[in-house]
């Protein structure tokens, strides 16, 4: 599952700060940390609470995708090798998925991700520039199944308002889920916001590029349903 939400108290807000993950113990194999120790300093991008130039860091002036939450990282590699002439900052705590990711893009010689092991509502906030972003893709975000969790959720209108400014004219933001209900409310949060155009009358075909997962693939096999959204800003 991709990075989890969670909340944190306001003394000045009535909304709740969210994180964009929960962490979670995982067997990190030795290939991984192999791949961590010897490809990081190429493509691993480290926190700091400084704006960064993304042009800088990947030595590139292509448009700029950022995704939050990639699990392994398979997906990932797979939609930078469809979309060469973009460039991709990943974004997740995991650390067997960061290790992962950072294998494939040694074997399969991907020169277009960046890597990043943090708090992705952080980087938003502390690293990235306005206008920065051609593309935000969150695909299967956590959908905090009980009711009482919904609080929890990545995609809330406080956090789209902090993606919004960082998000270029005409870029655009894909979310993606099998869960029916978060699927509507996606789609209630991003038609709240007069500077969002919807691509579709409510949810879009599944745009090419997007490879399925794993996780996706299995909840097919049990009959779940999948959801993309497509929004443009004006």
């Amino acid at each position: 599952m991709n990075d989890i939400p969670l909340e944190t108290d306001n003394n000045h807000h009535s909304l709740r700060n969210i994180r964009s993950f929960v962490l979670r113990q995982g067997h990190m194999t030795a290939a991984q940390q192999r791949a961590i120790d010897t490809q990081w300093t190429h493509y691993g991008i480290e926190y700091s609470k400084q704006n960064i130039d993304l042009n800088i860091s990947f030595n590139s002036h292509a448009p700029k995708i950022l995704e939050i939450g990639f699990g392994m990282g398979t997906a990932t590699a797979a939609i930078a090798q469809q979309l060469p002439n973009l460039d991709f900052l990943a974004i997740d705590v995991h650390g067997p998925g960061v290790g992962n990711l950072l294998k494939l893009i040694d074997e399969k010689n991907i020169k277009n991700i960046r890597v990043m092991r943090h708090d992705a509502v952080e980087v938003v906030n502390n690293m990235l520039i306005n206008h920065c972003l051609h593309g935000i893709h969150i695909f299967f975000p956590d959908p905090w199944q009980k009711k009482r969790h919904h609080k929890r959720r990545l995609i809330q209108r406080h956090f789209v308002e902090q993606l919004l400014p960082k998000l270029e004219s005409k870029g655009y933001i894909h979310l993606a889920t099998d869960w029916e209900e978060y699927a509507y409310q996606m789609l209630e949060v991003l038609n709240s916001f007069y500077e969002l155009e919807n691509t579709a009358e409510n949810f879009a075909e599944k745009p090419v590029y997007r490879s399925e997962t794993k996780f996706e693939a299995r909840g097919k096999k049990l009959g779940h349903g999948v959801w993309d959204l497509v929004f443009v800003k004006k």
